[in-house]
């Protein structure tokens, strides 16, 4: 079987299936270890908190190109992709490793650049980056390993396994304006500036919901993902961890004007499977997000409900209770392309 065929889910699936099989009892790092492949980072007991990893790589002409992507505002959204899977986990990060691969021509101002958009991130979050590796490669190719923790070791973390049948699903801040700004910067779109502005740097330069991820844990929420792959996916993954379905209302779906202004009907396939919004779903009772609201400095928008359907299974439905057919998904490496 190739890997196309299995696809890139499946083959998470063999392999976190091969990690797990040899784990030892015996084995301090396996006795300490709270949550391993399958979730957003990876999670075990320290000293005094429990620490998380997480790991992502961005690959020329596949997550990224820079015909259209600055060096500056690589580096921003490198390591802001990393950023989200500690926010989706209710930590803090604080190290960085930093792992290069790139053509020999390369000229040495790009990288200087690319730094440059990590450390203007970082700063703000107050990371360190403290190391890595530099290779030779035929494209460019950056590899990022966050290491953060919970504020204390008694600290609950986020995960996509806690969902529960009647919980309201959630979001914070707003879906589809980066897969809209991916739209403009490829397609050279004619938007009113300013519009057109907001919506590359949605793509560009997301933000990571670190602060709001910790008010989810302090405020009770238990479940949660970042939005990477698309709504529908990432609520699908979600969903199939915590062995329930979900439904989700369209018209509640918190789409920015500048989207729908311009996008008109494909404005609701950007906010449910365009991926990129690194915004956290999450789900929980009532009563918790509104607590969560009062909480939050940004905006949060119940679209829906956790349901005891397939695990996995995602029901649209508009403002009258009628059905909706799914759009595509999201992305997926090896069996999918985002258009």
């Amino acid at each position: 079987m190739k890997v196309s065929e299995l696809g890139e889910f499946g083959l998470i699936d063999l392999l976190a299936k091969m990690a797990y099989g040899a784990r030892d009892k015996r084995v301090s790092a396996w006795q300490q270890l709270i949550l391993g492949i399958g979730d957003d980072a990876a999670a075990w007991y320290g000293d005094d908190s429990i620490q998380l990893a997480t790991v992502d790589c961005l690959i020329q002409d596949v997550h990224f190109t820079l015909e259209i992507t600055s060096w500056e505002e690589l580096g921003w959204r490198a390591l802001a992709v990393n950023l989200s899977d500690i926010a989706a986990m209710g930590g803090f990060a604080k190290y960085a490793l930093v792992s290069l691969a790139l053509p020999g021509q390369t000229e040495v101002e790009a990288i200087v650049a690319l730094y440059q958009g990590m450390l203007a991130l970082a700063r703000r979050f107050e990371v360190a980056i403290v190391g890595g590796n530099m290779s030779q490669a035929p494209l460019l190719v950056i590899n990022i390993t966050v290491l953060g923790s919970t504020k204390g070791r008694d600290k609950n973390i986020l995960t996509r396994s806690a969902a529960k049948p009647g919980e309201q699903v959630a979001v914070t801040g707003y879906l589809g304006a980066a897969a809209a700004g991916l739209a403009v910067l490829r397609q050279h779109l004619p938007l009113e500036s300013k519009a057109a502005a907001s919506l590359k740097q949605a793509f560009l330069q997301p933000y990571p919901r670190v602060a709001e991820g910790q008010v989810l844990v302090e405020h009770g929420v238990r479940a949660a993902i970042d939005i990477s792959d698309g709504l529908i996916s990432d609520l699908s993954h979600l969903c199939k961890a915590s062995q329930v379905g979900a439904r989700i209302e369209i018209d509640r779906l918190p789409v920015p004007p500048a989207v729908r202004a311009n996008f008109g009907d494909r404005a609701l396939e950007l906010a449910l499977s365009g991926g990129d919004d690194y915004e956290l779903l999450f789900t929980a009772s009532a009563e918790v997000i509104d607590r969560v609201k009062a909480a939050a400095s940004c905006p949060i928008t119940v679209i829906g409900e956790i349901m005891p359907d397939k695990a996995g299974e995602i029901t649209l439905i508009d403002g009258k209770g009628n059905p909706v057919n799914l759009p595509k998904a999201g992305w997926e490496h090896f069996t999918a392309k985002r258009s």
